[in-house]
């Protein structure tokens, strides 16, 4: 592990600056800073992985193996997640066409987790802060608008194109 640099003209001790403790990126400099910082971005990216290869493995096309849509059972609407296991499965399988076929939103969603993945990754890596996107209420009502959108649509004679 490196030594602690001085500050211009003052002592330094293995906690940093005479009596100040060392604090955020400084403390986790170095390999083992860098596994730690990593751990919550592949740990995230393990438990995704390990679902997706769950989904690839037990075909949800096949009756049985997952419940049905209590929506779509209940009233015959598609809701906006219908379709999504499947969607998952092929994805597994690298048909995105037949992915996108499923549930092309859900396809979206898994394009948008890959991109704020990789953010989230290298900015760990790099040692900067990793919070992420912080959404504001009108983000979450046109998250909301998008759903009710693709669930009316997909549910409309127009929209057919859209049902899994």
């Amino acid at each position: 592990m490196s030594e602690p640099v001085a500050p211009a003209g003052g002592p330094v001790s293995a906690s940093g600056p005479v009596g100040k403790p060392v604090r955020g990126a400084a403390r986790r400099r170095g390999p083992h800073g860098l596994v730690r910082r990593l751990l919550a971005p592949f740990g995230t990216l393990a438990a995704v992985v390990a679902a997706f290869a769950f989904v690839g493995l037990v075909d949800p096309n096949e009756p049985g193996h997952y419940p049905a849509c209590p929506l779509l059972a209940l009233t015959g609407v598609f809701c906006p997640a219908c379709g999504g296991l499947r969607s998952a499965h092929a994805v597994a399988h690298g048909d995105l066409v037949t992915a996108a076929g499923a549930n092309a939103l859900a396809v979206a969603g898994y394009a948008a987790f890959a991109l704020f993945w990789a953010a989230w990754a290298v900015r760990a890596a790099r040692g900067r802060p990793t919070a992420g996107p912080r959404p504001g209420a009108a983000h979450w009502w046109a998250l909301g608008g998008l759903l009710l959108a693709f669930t009316a649509v997909r549910n409309l004679p127009f929209g057919e194109g859209l049902i899994p």
